[in-house]
This record gives structure tokens, sequence and C-alpha cells, in this order.
């Protein structure tokens, strides 16, 4: 087999965090319910971002955030998501570059202007989140860069991939490159709701070993099996999936495989700050570990420790760089 180029490639929404620091008043005055978290139309994004004082822009989404992680281990990243020819969109690019991930994916040329999720976080700490999709629902299979998933490791995909059809077609596509190339694919359920929607499917892309490594939380394993028992979802999920790793909170994870289930212990953290990119991170450290051949509950560990930085502070993304962190834990990369 040849020698990968990248440990993981991710592929999913390239969406702007446009995060601000905002009084309750402001809420009131756009008639934004607190806590709340609302898909908008391009109109509504366009008012609403240029209301919002003294935000800060950063490139985000989920696979964006794993494939940060990556980065910030010091492993070797790309990603593939569609952004639009307009100033979110060069600042998502740049962003990409900067933190050493890979990114090329043609820009939309006209129409949708790049997504954006709004994070309007008040004194108390609260997250009100109004999110428009815009051009990342128009990434289609001719995104796929057939060099880049050839040379990537593991390929890592959203399911938040599977609401655009054209996006589906492009998850498809890219699993069907991968594996022609000997490589890995994996998937995150993203959330319970996503679930919800596309069971069925999911099931069949974990049966049909069209997934090989598949992520999930415990809410969203025990989606994907309709069930309310944590132990009959991972009872299932073994019969399904050569390999899962399944995150349980201040639990820490599990790592499950038809041969074995693997406890893995949370990394202590002293201030949760902010839940947001838990999932992506651990996702980040895990990859990386199984990409670079470590023993599966030492890339979960991995993952744990990555997920520990994250909330450690506001944002999704490492604040420090982790492999400086991850030395200091043991780990020889």
């Amino acid at each position: 087999m040849p020698e990968t180029t990248y440990d993981v490639l991710g592929i999913g929404n390239a969406i702007v965090d446009v995060m601000a620091r905002i009084e309750d008043d402001f809420l009131v005055e756009e008639k934004l319910a607190k806590g709340s978290m609302h898909l908008i139309d391009a109109p509504r994004a366009e008012t609403l971002h240029k209301a919002i004082p003294a935000a800060i822009e950063r490139s985000g989404g989920s696979a964006g955030n794993t494939t940060a992680g990556v980065a910030s281990l010091g492993g070797r990243a790309a990603f593939i998501g569609k952004v639009a020819n307009d100033p979110l969109g060069v600042l998502y690019r740049k962003d990409m570059h900067g933190i050493g991930v890979h990114f090329a994916t043609a820009p939309l040329p006209e129409g949708a202007p790049t997504a954006r999720s709004m994070i309007l976080i008040t004194p108390d700490g609260e997250r009100t989140m109004n999110t428009y999709l815009g051009a990342c629902q128009m990434l289609g299979p001719d995104d796929i860069d057939r060099s880049v998933v050839e040379a990537a490791a593991i390929t890592y995909l959203e399911g938040y991939l599977w609401d655009p059809p054209q996006a589906k077609l492009a998850f498809r596509r890219a699993a069907e490159i991968a594996h022609a190339a000997g490589r890995k694919v994996s998937l995150t359920l993203s959330d319970a709701f996503c679930v919800d929607r596309f069971r069925t499917e999911f099931k069949d892309l974990v049966r049909s070993r069209t997934v090989d490594i598949l992520f999930a939380n415990d809410l969203e394993l025990k989606s994907l099996y309709t069930t309310s028992s944590l132990e009959a979802a991972v009872a299932a999920v073994r019969t399904d999936c050569a390999l899962t790793a399944v995150t349980i909170g201040d639990d820490g994870a599990l790592v499950v495989t038809p041969e074995a289930v693997t406890a893995v212990a949370a990394t202590p953290v002293k201030i949760v700050a902010d839940l947001t990119g838990a999932g992506d991170l651990f996702a980040s450290g895990f990859l990386f570990g199984v990409a670079r051949g470590m023993a599966l509950g030492e890339a979960a560990r991995l993952g744990t420790i990555a997920a520990a930085e994250v909330i450690g502070h506001i944002g999704p993304r490492p604040a420090t760089a982790l492999a400086p962190i991850a030395r200091r834990a043991g780990f020889q990369i």
C-alpha cells in the first residue's frame, strides 16, 4: 500500500463560527430566546451578523474542528468542504491553512454565501445560536479530490452530510475511493436528531462496512438502536461495526469491537468552560492514534486528552497546542 500523505481527511460542513459576548438586552431586541438554536435564512443571517458587536470569526464545523485537532497533535490533516467566494470564505480558507490543514476545495463561485453559526454568549455563559448553512450544503461528488482521499489513512465524515442529496453522493464517492485504495472510512453520527432522520441508512452504512470506524455519544448510539439502554446499544453495535468509539461524558469513553469493550476514563478537567467541540476533539485524538498505529485504548486516552483541553475554554478548537500536552502525558508523538 502506498505511503499516506495525511493521517486524517475530514469531509463536512465548512461553517464560520461568529462568537460574540452580548448583554441580555441584545437578545430581547433581536427577539431571540436565550439558549435556543435556530436555522436561519440568508437575509436574517446578514442582518443579525451586522448587528452583532465585536465578534470573533473563526473557521468551524464538526469535521473541520476534528482536522484542526489532528493538526494540533502534530498530525497531517486535510479537509474537504464548501465555502463561497466571499470574505467569510476567504477567512475560512486562510484560517485552515494557518493551522496546517490542507484545504483546496474550489469555492462556490456564486449563489449562497458562506455558512456561519452566530454564537451569542450572555454574561451567565448561556449560548444562543443562529446558524445559516448556505454554501456548505452545495458540497457535491465533484468536490471529492480522489488524490487526497487516496492519500489519507482515514477519511472522516459527518453525519450531517446525509441531509443534502449531493453531499450524500459526495459521502459515498469518498468512501468508495478510500476503500479502493485500502484506506479506512469513519463516520460520526453528529447528533441524536440526525440519527432520528437517517437511522435506517446509518445502520446500513455500518452493516455494509461502508463505515469502518463509528463515533457516537451515548445518546446517539441509543437513538441508533432505539433503546434506552446503553448496554443494549453497545451489544448491538459490537455485531454491526468493526470499531466504535462511544463518548460517555464524565465517564470517559468506550472502545467497542466485536471481541471486546474497553472503558477509558475521562481526563480530569479543573474547570468546564464550554462543552462545544468535545466530541470533535475526542475524534481528533482517537483517529490520530489509530492512523499512527497506537493500541485502541491508548488512542482513546489521547482522545480524552484532546477533549479535556477544548472544554477548558470557550470555543470548539484547541487554544493550546495539543502535541506538547500529549507528550507530557507520555505519548511519543
